[in-house]
């Protein structure tokens, strides 16, 4: 359909703009992060839902009787993280602001009581705390404080960015290295590579000079290999991922390895369909959790495990337009912050599950089972709401847009007053 341009004369038809030009100028808009991180949030927790029920089903019903058991409880959870995350999407960015030391003293201290009788051990890693009839694992919701506290400390020393020592105190040092070394005295190498991550990443931001990173760099990867050399646990998974081949199923990271290949290759280009893995059936570990994307590809195939990969390019380009777009230095390391975590998290999970990196054992964000994890990650993403309305223009844009009891009030017939 054509229209017609007054000011190129009577009749004269004018092309409507291209389905190209129609999004480019709705990425354009101040509400453009907003709408995607909402959207894509929404989208990748509906997902996980659906493919814990299909991947905890079996083991569930093994384990309780109940093929719901493990699934309920993920919605519980998931009900609890989107309160969460509604509340911190209306939060002024002050007030994230006076909760950032009050947040990182209390990750700290729950840190802590790993190591007291209600600490847990699963796994090998002590990184669990029992609450009553609750397990939380601290370390999760260690990495939104961190990301809070690390930005208002750097925001504040902006002016003296380039001292080091501003850097280092009281961000690194106390407060982040204690939380990072807490989680690695409970063996959990993965979570602790991950708050580095989201460290160095806010760092990067804030505007820290290139060569500190160089120095940084270098102490970590020797503290990394360190760590991996001095467990025979994480040696056997580096074995099995750069060996040819898995002939021993008892080795350390071998048989999670080869089963979520065998689920990814079942799979195929279009999946065997939603609930007709076979992987989950006892062959492949952890089906719901770590390794929740192998049952994806082979229940949904290439398409499934391409959306869920999109989405997080999605969160990642709004994170950037947050970072590109807010004036306040604060709004832009806290959303580097969160970026960093998010994105980081899903690739050492990704890369885990087809191969690509050693079996790291960290679950995919808003996606794997996992209640702590889904919690702290639908609270970050309030987070991310809240920068993006603090966006310029995109706070009127909101105001400006009637609300949906408004929208719905406005097609309903108004009553005829005065008549009989």
């Amino acid at each position: 359909m054509t229209t017609l341009n007054p000011s190129r004369g009577r009749g004269e038809p004018v092309e409507p703009p291209s389905i190209t030009a129609a999004l480019a100028d709705r990425l354009r808009s101040p509400l453009a992060p907003y709408y995607l991180l909402a959207t894509s949030t929404a989208i990748l927790v509906a997902i996980g839902l659906v493919m814990v029920l299909s991947a905890s089903s079996i083991g569930s019903y093994y384990d309780s009787g109940s093929s719901y058991t493990v699934f309920l409880n993920q919605v519980v959870f998931a009900g609890a993280g989107v309160v969460l995350c509604l509340i911190g999407s209306r939060l002024p960015i002050g007030v994230w602001k006076k909760l950032g030391l009050i947040g990182i003293v209390a990750a700290v201290g729950l840190q802590a009581l790993v190591f007291t009788p209600l600490g847990i051990d699963w796994q090998g890693n002590r990184n669990w705390v029992r609450l009553g009839p609750f397990q939380l694992q601290p370390s999760e919701f260690g990495k939104i404080a961190l990301v809070v506290f690390g930005a208002v400390v750097l925001a504040r020393k902006r002016k003296v960015i380039h001292r080091i020592g501003h850097v280092i105190v009281p961000f690194v040092f106390p407060f982040a290295l204690i939380l990072i070394g807490l989680v690695l005295l409970g063996h959990d190498l993965g979570t602790a590579l991950i708050l580095v991550a989201i460290t160095g990443g806010m760092m990067f931001t804030a505007g820290v000079q290139a060569r500190w990173f160089i120095g940084a760099g270098a102490l970590a990867g020797v503290g990394v290999a360190y760590l991996a050399t001095s467990s025979a646990n994480r040696m056997e998974r580096i074995a099995a991922w750069i060996g040819d081949s898995c002939t021993n199923p008892h080795v350390q990271g071998c048989f999670q390895k080869v089963h979520a290949e065998y689920a990814l290759a079942d799979g195929g280009w279009w999946g065997l369909g939603l609930g007709e893995s076979r992987e989950k059936w006892g062959l492949l570990p952890e089906p719901h959790n770590d390794f929740i994307l192998a049952i994806i590809g082979e229940e949904l195939g290439l398409p499934g495990t391409l959306a869920v990969l999109l989405l997080f390019v999605v969160i990642g380009y709004a994170c950037y337009r947050i970072v590109a777009g807010s004036p306040d230095t604060f709004v832009r390391i806290a959303a580097a912050g969160v970026m960093v975590w998010l994105l980081a998290q899903a690739m050492l999970n990704i890369g885990s599950v087809i191969g690509a990196l050693p079996i790291i054992g960290v679950p995919l964000p808003l996606v794997s089972s996992g209640g702590s994890a889904l919690v702290s990650a639908l609270l970050g993403m309030g987070l991310l709401l809240a920068l993006a309305r603090s966006l310029p223009g995109a706070r009127e844009s909101l105001a400006a847009k009637p609300s949906v009891l408004r929208r719905t009030l406005a097609v309903l017939p108004t009553p005829r007053v005065g008549r009989r």
